[in-house]
């Protein structure tokens, strides 16, 4: 694996960066591996390079039916943060966070990830009673959290809004300093390449058709590209869990949605930090471009189609302007939208199955982007040793037969 350093930059800037060698290797499958994980986004890459890192389990393969990073990690709005209610997830995310603030130099590759804080906005008694409880719940689990009276939004956000006439008047907000934002294509090449380095094998262009098992044991996987035998098999395929899921015959509590977002044109540094509002369903960063990152709640039907619908873009547009003015005369330059899975408690799946070697993680709803290295590592865990680790096991399946939910759809802020 190529070292990266200043010297080797500067070198390869002398040659107009035309002389970089590949990041990763692009085999051909083998006919067995020791697993086999299906999705090539940052949670299956990850999980591999852990497997290999931390467990010295590196005869794995990665499938990918398209490209890496092309599903949903290339469909989300960046945002990290671990705010959550409930002491079983802010667990599992502040674990994440603490892997995020040392991931570039873990993988020696900049995945830009930028401690800009995340407030949440409240907008009415309800909103601000909520924000206050998980506030609270935060530093019981010791998490940074604080809470912002309106004058002190404006002093740290000074573009926002905060008139008391205002349609959706700030009445305060919560402040988590250490979220911030990553550049999502860039932990999933970073995961790939170090994850190579250890041995494993990145197979991109190959898609599984079927889970092979004999009785209630995994026994391979058939792909386009023929059929690849293992005895652990499992599925991060944000979107599909439940498509893959049956075909090992394993029905799940769990639904798919639309969920868009869009992007400005370009302008100068504005928005230093992550803006989000739950009661009007709009939040907004900038990019490192300059584009404004804006996403909103989903669609409400069911369905994978990668687009959304117009009239969602009209009020997360109508609620932007409200927040703020300034972006009144803004040109909206592209749209697009992704597929998550969501669970009837909002909280994922990380777990071993009622099916020998059979894992699955997935049902993150709209926060699998800010947990890619904590679920990645409890998911490794987890299929090495065939037992959760205690960070990711209140988040069994079995949680759906013993009625331990964890319900967070109020942390989840502006999604569902």
């Amino acid at each position: 694996m190529t070292k990266f350093s200043i010297v080797s930059i500067a070198r390869n800037a002398l040659t107009h960066h035309e002389n970089w060698p590949r990041q990763w290797r692009n085999p051909d499958p083998k006919p067995s591996y020791d697993v086999v994980i299906v999705g090539g986004g940052g949670h299956g890459l990850g999980t591999a390079y852990y497997l290999a890192k931390e467990h010295g389990v590196s005869n794995v393969a990665v499938l990918e039916k398209n490209w890496l990073g092309g599903g949903n990690t290339g469909r989300n709005t960046t945002i990290v943060r671990s705010n959550y209610l409930w002491d079983e997830s802010a667990h599992l995310y502040e674990h994440s966070l603490k892997l995020w603030e040392k991931l570039s130099q873990d993988l020696n590759f900049n995945v830009m990830f930028s401690q800009r804080g995340v407030i949440n906005l409240a907008h009415n008694l309800q909103d601000v009673r909520a924000s206050r409880r998980r506030l609270y719940a935060n530093r019981l689990n010791g998490i940074d959290a604080e809470w912002l009276e309106p004058e002190q939004v404006k002093a740290f956000c000074p573009i926002l809004n905060v008139s008391p006439d205002a349609r959706y008047p700030v009445l305060g907000a919560t402040l988590q300093r250490r979220a911030g934002v990553a550049r999502h294509d860039a932990v999933a090449w970073g995961y790939a390449r170090a994850a190579d380095a250890r041995g494993v094998d990145i197979i991109q262009g190959c898609e599984v058709t079927g889970i092979m098992r004999e009785g209630n044991r995994v026994t391979g996987v058939d792909t386009t590209r023929g059929v690849i035998k293992t005895r652990k098999a499992a599925i991060v395929v944000a979107g599909d869990t439940s498509v893959l899921a049956g075909m090992a015959g394993l029905r799940l509590p769990i639904q798919s949605h639309p969920l868009q977002a869009l992007v400005s044109d370009s302008i100068k540094p504005v928005l230093h930090t992550v803006v989000m509002s739950g009661a009007v369903h709009v939040y907004v960063s900038q990019s490192d471009k300059g584009e404004l990152v804006i996403g909103s709640g989903i669609d409400a039907l069911t369905a994978y189609g990668q687009r959304g619908s117009f009239h969602l873009i009209e009020g997360q547009m109508a609620a932007l302007k409200e927040l703020f003015p300034i972006f009144s005369r803004m040109r909206m330059m592209r749209a697009w939208a992704g597929t998550v899975d969501t669970c009837p408690d909002a909280s994922p799946i990380v777990s071993k199955t009622p099916i020998d070697g059979f894992y699955i993680n997935g049902g993150w709803g709209t926060g699998g982007f800010k947990s890619t290295p904590g679920s990645a590592w409890c998911f490794a865990h987890t299929i090495a040793r065939d037992e959760p680790h205690p960070l990711n096991a209140p988040f069994s399946l079995d949680r759906f037969v013993s009625g331990r939910l964890i319900d967070e759809h109020g942390a989840a802020a502006v999604a569902h």
